[in-house]
């Protein structure tokens, strides 16, 4: 680079340009010559204009060069002329680069510097314009015309300088920055030259480079000091703009400085009197009073000693501070040694039961045996149950009825999609955020250490690079080591052996086998219609009632209402669809009423889609019967699950058991005409249920002799099984005895017997093994009014548990091979002797 207009720090500005101004007075006295040629520097940032000094810094190159040979001369004149581009190399410019016009200057000093360069203070004398470009010079070297101001003063030039000069002053007062520099250059300047006024007035401002520019071009005397007042005005402006601002950000920060003040004023005022402590003695003191109601472990209250040495000799503005601040709350609020005395009262834990929970007989004697022992023996420790069943059924209000009956505080938290082990044992302090895990927040929040804990969603947990949730769950629900569980965070033994944890899934199947080894496996098989009537009736409408303020004299459900409802809209194993439909019949209720109440009042018309609903009674109750279910609900979501009244020839009714509950499952069968005997089957069987078809279809090829003397098997036929409901997948081998049954009746040409329906797993030697879900699949049986039942004979235990009113109406065959089946099946056809 040629050179700089920046200036060396250590150089004196005001001494500088003052010893300038004093030197140019002494020279103007004589008469100056300006040179027809002229070395021309170029400028990067803005243009100098003519009765300015300022001082620019040249380095060493080919300007320096050319500096030292002007500085010979007699007149030292230098071109100074702005780059039409701010960013332009001044090594590599040309006079293509350059504006036309710039300023003749005059060098008055120059002063060296040490690492090379020097220091020019200049006295800008007129304007000029290159007229003619001369190559062969190392620098920019051209022949200059100048350009001399006319010397007019009319009445308007008077009064745009009289402008002129009123505004800078008022720019003086508001921005001070320049006022010595000014009063220097005011005191040697004569402003009876318009010209000269403009000048000067567009140097104070902060316009751009190309404005500047646009001025210093401008030779017409008008139009010059016209454009020189518009900037300046612009100028004014922006700085009343800055001062504004500047007034702000000073009562802001006055104000600030101010209450800071007085708050530590008041702050020292306090503790001198003893009013107030600072912030390390009373986090101290809040820490001894937590653990005065506690009864800490001797190692944990070691740890809190050492925790709380540590604590003293740090400052509370160090970040470690706050660390160690959040490590001692965590110590220190964990309940050590706090319990809820428990109450041991079968009486009023089967009435608290019975209040909260209609049916689930096996479930309430289950929890009744747990608080009988827990009683003798004095404590709860090494139970961990497991209700397992389908959403809906209560799972989670039975763990709150369970911590009501044992007079102990209730925490819920859900492990559903949980991938990080951390939400379970905590972080590791050294990470920012860190804090303890779900079971340790659960003790802050209940503040005892004997908590009926709910452990929600467990089949639906996860695993990621985080870690695997599900094994770190091991040692929480292990009775023989929770007693020495280690969060992360605290870092210090806690023992959890007093908890009582209960935990909940839909599905056994995806909850890993350790864990389930730990668990006492309790399951909540579906309600069936009488059960569901009940729970309506006492629990639901009651307490749905009163949420959508109404009054029982308002709404009532009729008994066959209710059964439609369960029947036709509500058909799934718990109640909470149950509860919505009612929900959405009340709320209809509560519309109809507000609306009788304000009849009086304008209303818009009535909208087309809106149902006309059922008027009340004389009484004003407004009755829920079956005929008026469908106006307040629409058209039932079920008819049946019963496919067919009267069971056609290849078709055999099954029964499965869903995560929903148990339903009935038809196998149907047809034979079309082919080249060679084969099987086909359709409706999303999984793979256990493909295998079950080809088992049957085995099975049958073998027995035919038995089962259909004098049939060939498919001569020349391909066999469809196929499994309705073709959407929903399907698995298991408790189909198999179904699709014998159906295979056979397509066989034989033979309708089975009406009302039958079976389930078992079927082998190749025609021994029927158990099945699970024998509970859910009877309701399905029951509710599709089949009344004739095959189960495997293994399974009578499971049947001799279930109470009487879910094998009411059921007559139930216990069998141990096919032979039995076929016996229910066709009973007019005989087994052959064999």
């Amino acid at each position: 680079m040629g050179f700089t207009e920046e200036l060396d720090p250590e150089t004196d500005l005001d001494d500088a340009i003052l010893s300038a101004f004093e030197e140019a007075d002494t020279s103007s006295k004589k008469a100056l010559s300006f040179p027809d040629h002229a070395y021309v520097f170029p400028i990067t940032k803005r243009p100098f204009f003519p009765g300015m000094a300022a001082p620019i810094m040249i380095e060493q190159g080919p300007y320096y060069e050319a500096l030292k040979a002007i500085a010979k001369q007699e007149n030292k004149f230098i071109g100074l002329v702005l780059t039409k581009e701010e960013t332009a190399d001044l090594q590599k410019i040309s006079f293509d680069d350059l504006h036309h016009t710039g300023v003749i200057a005059r060098i008055l000093r120059i002063i060296p510097m040490e690492q090379g360069g020097a220091q020019v203070i200049l006295n800008m004398e007129k304007r000029m314009s290159v007229q003619k470009p001369i190559k062969n010079h190392k620098c920019l070297y051209a022949k200059v015309v100048y350009h001399q101001d006319e010397v007019l003063l009319n009445k308007e030039l008077k009064a745009y300088a009289i402008s002129i000069i009123s505004t800078i002053k008022e720019l003086l007062k508001l921005n001070p920055l320049f006022k010595e520099e000014l009063q220097i250059f005011l005191s040697h300047s004569d402003f009876t030259e318009p010209g000269k006024l403009a000048d000067f007035a567009v140097a104070l401002t902060t316009a751009t480079r190309e404005e500047l520019q646009d001025v210093l071009e401008t030779l017409d005397i008008p139009e010059r000091i016209g454009k020189a007042l518009v900037l300046l005005k612009k100028e004014l402006d922006l700085s009343k703009l800055q001062n504004t601002i500047n007034q702000k950000i000073e009562i802001t920060i006055s104000k600030s400085q101010k209450e800071f003040y007085l708050r530590e004023q008041l702050k020292t005022i306090k503790k001198e009197l003893g009013l107030e402590k600072d912030e390390k003695t009373s986090d101290r003191e809040k820490f001894e009073a937590r653990l005065k109601k506690c009864t800490v472990p001797k190692d944990v209250q070691t740890v809190i000693n050492e925790e709380l040495e540590k604590l003293s000799s740090l400052e509370p503005q160090s970040p470690e501070y706050a660390l160690s601040r959040n490590y001692l709350d965590w110590l220190t609020v964990v309940p050590w040694g706090i319990k809820s005395p428990d109450i041991h009262n079968l009486a009023e834990a089967e009435q608290i039961l019975e209040e909260d929970h209609h049916g689930l007989e096996d479930l309430k004697q289950r929890i009744l045996e747990f608080i009988s022992v827990a009683k003798l023996s004095g404590s709860l420790r090494g139970s961990i149950m497991c209700l397992v069943g389908p959403p809906g059924v209560g799972k989670t209000s039975i763990g709150k009825s369970i911590a009501r009956a044992l007079n102990r505080k209730f925490f819920r938290f859900s492990v559903g999609g949980m991938r990080d082990e951390a939400e379970v044992k905590g972080h590791r302090r050294t990470y920012i955020g860190a804090m303890p895990g779900k079971i340790l927040q659960a003790l802050k929040f209940c503040q005892t250490m004997n908590p009926v804990i709910m452990i929600d969603e467990v089949d639906k947990i996860g695993s990621s690079f985080h870690g695997d949730p599900a094994s770190a769950l091991l040692e929480v629900l292990d009775p023989e080591q929770n007693s020495e569980f280690l969060d992360h965070y605290l870092d210090v033994r806690c023992n959890l052996s007093d908890i009582l944890f209960i935990v909940t899934a839909n599905i056994l199947d995806t909850v890993p086998e350790p864990l389930v080894d730990r668990m006492e496996i309790m399951r909540l098989s579906g309600y069936i219609l009488e059960e569901k009537l009940e729970i309506a009736k006492r629990y639901l409408i009651p307490k749905n009632r009163k949420i959508m303020g109404l009054k029982a004299a308002q709404v009532s459900f009729t008994p066959p209402a209710l059964k439609q409802l369960i029947n036709g809209y509500a058909r799934e194993a718990g109640v909470r669809t149950l509860e919505n439909n009612i929900k959405k019949i009340l709320r209809k209720v509560a519309l109809k009423i507000t609306r009788e109440q304000e009849s009086h009042l304008p209303r818009k018309k009535k909208k087309k889609a809106e149902k006309e609903l059922p008027p009340a009674n004389a009484k004003g109750t407004n009755m829920i019967t079956p005929d008026s279910l469908q106006k307040y609900l629409g058209k039932p979501v079920f008819h049946t699950d019963r496919f067919y009244e009267r069971t056609p020839i290849g078709v055999c009714a099954g029964l499965a058991w869903t995560s929903l509950g148990g339903a009935t499952l038809y196998i149907e069968s047809i034979r079309i005409p082919a080249e060679k005997t084969e099987m086909k089957l359709t409706g999303q069987a999984g793979p256990v249920m493909k295998e079950s078809s080809e088992i049957a279809w085995s099975y049958l090829h073998g027995s035919i002799h038995k089962y259909a003397l004098g049939c060939t098997f498919f001569e020349k036929s391909q066999v469809h099984i196929h499994i309705p409901e073709g959407a929903t997948p399907k698995d298991g081998p408790s189909a198999g005895v179904t699709m014998v049954t159906s295979l056979l009746s397509l066989l034989k040409n033979t309708p089975i017997t009406e009302d039958l329906c079976m389930t078992g797993e079927l082998t190749l030697t025609g021994r029927i093994l158990p099945i699970g879900g024998v509970k859910e699949k009877l309701i399905a049986a029951k509710r599709s009014g089949l009344q004739i039942v095959a189960l495997p004979k293994d399974n009578l235990r499971d049947v001799d548990e279930l109470p009487e009113y879910v094998k009411k109406g059921l007559t139930i065959h216990f069998v141990e091979h096919y032979d039995e089946i076929y016996k229910l099946a066709f009973p007019e056809s005989e087994l052959p002797a064999i």
